[in-house]
């Protein structure tokens, strides 16, 4: 099994991103969300879960270890294939489809193309006990909510040690804040650092 894939971004598509690895591009379909993530010309990691047909090989990449983990296990339900569990995932992303199994709510899945009401009741029925607990999507939740917070006040500070105002700091984290919403939505904390310059980038050009 072909478990991540590592090296730089040489196309994005909608609906997957090539990979040059050792001078070879590999295709891996992603979600919008992983898509996201990733930019052009610069090196990438994703997780990958390769799927083997008598007619193809076909790698599917995550932002994730946890994003790949809940697409093999959306498989094991019947009638869920890889196409639908990587569909699931860029409606809804990990967490929400643990809360959405474990509370049964039919409404959130069948929000999904290709799920039905009775396939959302299969779903739900199948991966009920496996998907993980809601409390277990909360503490996640929470974590990402103080991965965010921890960004945002360092940021400010660092702005504000330098001379700029209040104000221009608040201005430059409105900025940067998809950047780090990025890293957190792929379980990432944001990189400090790698803010600060960005928001110095914002203030410059403004």
């Amino acid at each position: 099994m072909i478990a991540s894939v590592a090296g730089r971004v040489t196309a994005i598509a909608p609906d997957g991103a090539v990979i040059e690895v050792g001078g070879v591009g590999i295709l891996t379909h992603c979600t919008p969300g992983t898509l996201a993530t990733l930019r052009m010309g610069e090196e990438a990691r994703l997780a990958t879960s390769l799927v083997v047909r008598e007619e193809s090989l076909t790698l599917y990449g995550f932002a994730t270890d946890d994003e790949r983990a809940v697409f093999e296990l959306l498989q094991t339900a019947s009638g869920v294939g890889p196409k639908l569990a990587l569909a699931m995932l860029a409606v809804h992303p990990p967490n929400a489809l643990r809360v959405a199994v474990a509370a049964a709510d039919l409404k959130a899945l069948t929000q999904v193309p290709g799920i039905g009401q009775k396939g959302a009741q299969r779903i739900v029925l199948e991966l009920k006990d496996r998907l993980g607990t809601p409390e277990e999507a909360v503490n996640a939740a929470i974590r990402g909510d103080r991965r965010v917070a921890l960004w945002r006040d360092q940021v400010h500070s660092g702005l504000v040690g330098l001379g700029y105002s209040g104000r221009d700091a608040d201005e430059a984290i409105a900025a940067v804040e998809p950047e780090a919403e990025a890293e957190v939505a792929a379980g990432r904390s944001p990189q400090v650092a790698v803010l600060l310059k960005s928001a110095l980038r914002a203030l410059s050009v403004r």
